[in-house]
C-alpha cells in the first residue's frame, strides 16, 4: 500500500508539471528599431498602437486574436471597416475595448494605457518620433511597462519577418510565426524562382498610393513597400529613382514624360475619412463592379493624358492594406500575374489568400480585394 502511494504521488507530481502553463520568464526582446527590450513573457496583456496590428495577431492565434488586447488605436474601424465588422461580428467584445485616438501624431493617452495595465505596448515604427518626443517611453519605463517597435509599412520586405517573430516571441507563439515566415517565404519564391528562370522584359509600373483619397495627385511608393513588390514582382517602379524614402509625390508631369506600361492604384474602402471620395474601394467583400467602376474614372485625370498603360487597359486596383500587414506575398503574385500574365498564367494568388485563411486566419475567405480595366485579368 505504500509503495503504491508512492507511485500515486509521483504520477500526480508528474502530471502537474505537464500539465501546468509554461513559467513567465523576463527575456530580451531586441525591436526593430534595435532597442533591446526586456519583457516577461509570454504576455497577457497588450496595447495595440495601431488597431491593424491585429492583421498579425490574428495570424499567429487564429481562435482568441483580441483574447490579450486591453486596448488599441481606433484605426481598424475606419481604414478597413469591413475586417472590423467581420471581426466585430465574430469578437462582439471588441466594442467595449478602450481604444486610442492617433498615436502616430502623439495624441497617445499615457495614463489611460497606464492604467489598463499592458505588459506590453506595442508601437509601429513609423510613430518612433511622435512617442520619443512625448517621452513616452522613459514614462512607461517608470512603471515598469516595455515599449516595443515593430514594422510593416516603412520597410515591410526588411521587417515583416523580424516582426513576426517579436510578435511570436510576446505571445508564445514561436512555432507558428515560424510557420507563417516559411507560408510567406514560399508564395514569394513562386513569383521570384520563375522570374529568375525568365529572360522576361520589365514593364514600367506607376503605383499610385491611395489614389482618388484626395483631389491632390500623385502620392506614390519609392523603393520600399508597394514599391518594393513590384520590382519583386518583375517591373520596374517608375518612383524609385523620384522618391528617396518609403512615401513621396511624383507630379503629374512625370507620369505623362515616363510613359507607363502599367498602373496599379491602391485603393478601400475609406467613407470614415473621405465620404463620397473618389477612391476605389477594393477589400474584404467589396463589390468589384462597383470598384471597377471608380477605377475607371480614376483614368480620366490629367496625370494619366494618353499614357500607354490607360490605352492599353493595364490599369489595376489593389487592396490599399496590403501595405501594412504581413500578408504582401499575395500582392506580388497578383502583381506579377498582371505584369506577366503568360509567364504566371497558372498561378492564383486568390488561392494563396484563401489558404491563407484556413490555415492560418479567423475569419472566413471574401474576395474583392483586386480588379483589373484589362478584362483577361
Amino acid at each position: 500500500m505504500r509503495l503504491f502511494n508512492r507511485v500515486a504521488t509521483a504520477a500526480m507530481v508528474s502530471c502537474v508539471l505537464f500539465t501546468a502553463p509554461a513559467l513567465a520568464e523576463t527575456v530580451k526582446i531586441r525591436d526593430v528599431t534595435g532597442r533591446d527590450v526586456e519583457v516577461e513573457v509570454p504576455v497577457k496583456h497588450v496595447i495595440l498602437g495601431e488597431g491593424r496590428q491585429i492583421y498579425f495577431l490574428a495570424a499567429l492565434d487564429r481562435e482568441e486574436p483580441f483574447k490579450r488586447v486591453v486596448g488599441w488605436r481606433d484605426d481598424l474601424s475606419k481604414a478597413d471597416p469591413e475586417s472590423y465588422a467581420a471581426y466585430l461580428a465574430k469578437y462582439p467584445d471588441i466594442a467595449k475595448l478602450p481604444a486610442f485616438g492617433g498615436m502616430k501624431d502623439g495624441t497617445f493617452d499615457i495614463e489611460q494605457a497606464v492604467a489598463l495595465k499592458p505588459d506590453v505596448v506595442l508601437m509601429n515604427v513609423d510613430a518612433k518620433t511622435a512617442t520619443e518626443e512625448a517621452g513616452y517611453i522613459e514614462k512607461l519605463g517608470k512603471v515598469g511597462i516595455p515599449l516595443v517597435y515593430v514594422d510593416f509599412r516603412e520597410k515591410p520586405m526588411e521587417n515583416t519577418e523580424p516582426s513576426m517573430r517579436i510578435m511570436g516571441k510576446l505571445i508564445g507563439k514561436e512555432e507558428k510565426a515560424e510557420e507563417f515566415i516559411k507560408f510567406r517565404a514560399d508564395n514569394i519564391a513562386r513569383v521570384t524562382d520563375v522570374l529568375a528562370k525568365a529572360d522576361a522584359k520589365k514593364p514600367l509600373v506607376f503605383v499610385e498610393r491611395a489614389g482618388g483619397y484626395s483631389d491632390d495627385c500623385c502620392m506614390s511608393f519609392g523603393n520600399e513597400n508597394f514599391g518594393k513588390m513590384v520590382e519583386l514582382a518583375g517591373g520596374v517602379n517608375m518612383a524609385k529613382d523620384i522618391i528617396p524614402g518609403t512615401f513621396g509625390t511624383v507630379n503629374p508631369e512625370q507620369i505623362i514624360a515616363a510613359n507607363p506600361d502599367q498602373i496599379i492604384i491602391t485603393g478601400g474602402n475609406w467613407q470614415g475619412y473621405v465620404p463620397g471620395g473618389a477612391w476605389v474601394g477594393v477589400g474584404y467583400g467589396a463589390d468589384e463592379t462597383e470598384a471597377r467602376r471608380k477605377l475607371e474614372n480614376l483614368t480620366k485625370r490629367a496625370a494619366f493624358t494618353g499614357v500607354t498603360a490607360v490605352k492599353d487597359s493595364n490599369v489595376h486596383a489593389i487592396w490599399h492594406q496590403f501595405y501594412n500587414n504581413p500578408y504582401q506575398f499575395v500582392a506580388v503574385q497578383q502583381i506579377a500575374k498582371w505584369l506577366h500574365p503568360d509567364l504566371f498564367k497558372d498561378l492564383d494568388p486568390e488561392a494563396t489568400f484563401k489558404e491563407l485563411h484556413e490555415r492560418f486566419l479567423p475569419l472566413p475567405y471574401k474576395g474583392g480585394y483586386f480588379v483589373s480595366l484589362n478584362v483577361g485579368q
